[in-house]
C-alpha cells in the first residue's frame, strides 16, 4: 500500500544503483542525455525542452525552470555560474539529502546540461554541512566523472569546457534563499540580497548565474532521454511531473514518497501513509515548511500541486509534510520547527 500510488522519477535510482559506482549509473541510462545534448542538441534547444516539459523549480518557489535558463542564457556578460542549492532546511525534511545520497551522478549530469544550456563553464553545489555522507558520494561522483571525461575540459570531445567544486554549508536556514546562499559561498554573512538584479543578471560574484534545486537539476536527464512531452505527461496541466515528500508526524506509515502532482492530501495521508495511528482523527496536515501552512480537515481533497495548494492557504515548499492527530498539542507539533 506504501507504493501503490506512488511513482518514482527521480527517485527512480535511489535503492536500486550503488551511488558509489559510476558504472551502476552508466548501467541505468546514466550521462546518456549529456552525450545526446553535446552531440546532437544546441544549447537553444536544450532550454526549449525543458521549457516544454513545464518542469518548475522544486526548491518552493516553482517557477518555471526553462524561463529561468533561458534568462541566464540571454545573459551576454562572462562567465556564468550554474549552482545546485542543497540547502535544504525544512523542518522532517530529506528529499535533497536522499537524491544527494542515493543518485549523485543524476545532480551532477543535471548540472553539467544546466551549464552548456546557459553558457556557464562552472558549478557549484551548496550542501548542507549536516549531511555528511551526501557530500562524501558526492565528492566521490565528482572525481568519477571527471576521470570518465564527463566533466572538465572538453567534456566528450565536444568542446564544451565544465566543472563542479562542492561548497559545504554552516546550516543556516535563510541561506535556502538563493541570495543569502550566494553570499556565503563568497565568504560573506548569509542573508538576502535586495532584488532586482536577479541571479540571472548578477548572481554569484555580481556574474549570471542559474540557480535550482537538487530535484529540479535530477529531473533533467530524465526529461532529456525520456522526451519533454513524457514529463509534461505526468501529474497536472499546472504542474507537470511528480513532487518528493517528506512524510512525517502523526501517519502509520513515516518516510520519503514520490507521487504524481494532484494526488490528494487525503489519498497521501490515508492511502500511502496509512492513516493516524490508533484510529485518531486528523486535525491538520503542514506542509511547506515555516513559509507554508497548516491545513485543517476540510482541505483534505486538495491536490498537492503547486496552484491549490497556494489557494487553499500553504505551499509546496521544497517537499516537507507533518501530519498531526487530533491529540497533538500546539506545544508538542511546534517542536518540528
Amino acid at each position: 500500500p506504501f507504493h501503490r500510488k506512488q511513482l518514482r522519477v527521480v527517485l527512480s535510482n535511489c535503492g536500486l544503483i550503488d551511488p558509489e559506482s559510476v558504472d551502476d549509473y552508466l548501467a541505468v541510462g546514466g550521462y546518456e542525455a549529456l552525450e545526446a545534448v553535446l552531440a546532437t542538441m544546441s544549447p537553444e534547444e536544450v532550454v526549449d525542452a525543458v521549457t516544454r516539459s513545464g518542469l518548475r523549480g522544486r526548491g518552493g518557489g516553482g517557477f518555471p525552470t526553462g524561463r529561468k535558463w533561458q534568462l541566464a542564457r540571454a545573459a551576454e556578460r562572462h562567465p556564468k555560474y550554474v549552482i545546485c542549492n542543497a540547502a535544504e532546511g525544512d523542518p522532517g525534511a530529506f528529499m535533497d539529502r536522499s537524491v544527494l545520497e542515493g543518485d549523485p551522478h543524476a545532480v551532477i549530469e543535471g548540472m553539467t546540461i544546466g551549464g552548456y544550456a546557459v553558457g556557464a563553464a562552472a558549478g557549484y553545489v551548496y550542501c548542507r554541512a549536516e549531511y555528511p555522507l551526501a557530500i562524501k558520494r558526492l565528492e566521490r561522483a565528482l572525481r568519477e566523472a571527471r576521470e570518465l571525461n564527463l566533466l572538465g575540459r572538453d567534456i566528450l570531445g565536444s568542446g564544451f569546457d565544465f566543472d563542479i567544486q562542492v561548497k559545504a554549508g554552516a546550516g543556516a536556514f535563510v541561506c535556502g534563499e538563493e541570495t543569502a546562499l550566494m553570499a556565503s559561498i563568497h565568504g560573506e554573512r548569509g542573508q538576502p540580497w535586495p532584488r532586482p538584479p536577479f541571479p540571472a543578471v548578477s548572481g554569484l560574484w555580481q556574474q549570471p548565474s542559474n540557480v535550482n534545486n537538487v530535484k529540479s537539476y535530477a529531473y533533467t536527464p530524465r526529461i532529456i532521454r525520456m522526451s519533454a512531452d513524457w514529463f509534461k505527461g505526468l501529474g497536472t496541466e499546472g504542474s507537470p511531473g511528480t513532487a518528493v515528500f517528506a512524510l512525517t508526524g502523526m501517519v502509520n506509515q513515516t518516510g520519503l514518497i514520490e507521487v504524481p502532482m494532484g494526488v490528494t492530501l487525503r489519498e497521501i495521508i490515508y492511502e500511502v501513509g496509512g492513516g493516524i495511528p490508533k484510529g485518531k482523527r486528523f486535525k491538520a496536515v503542514q506542509t511547506g515548511g515555516p513559509l507554508g501552512g497548516c491545513l485543517p480537515e476540510e482541505h483534505l481533497d486538495t491536490p498537492v500541486d503547486f496552484d491549490s495548494l497556494v489557494a487553499a492557504g500553504s505551499v509546496m515548499g521544497s517537499g516537507g509534510m507533518i501530519v498531526a492527530d487530533e491529540t497533538t498539542c500546539m506545544v508538542e507539533f511546534a517542536k518540528y520547527f
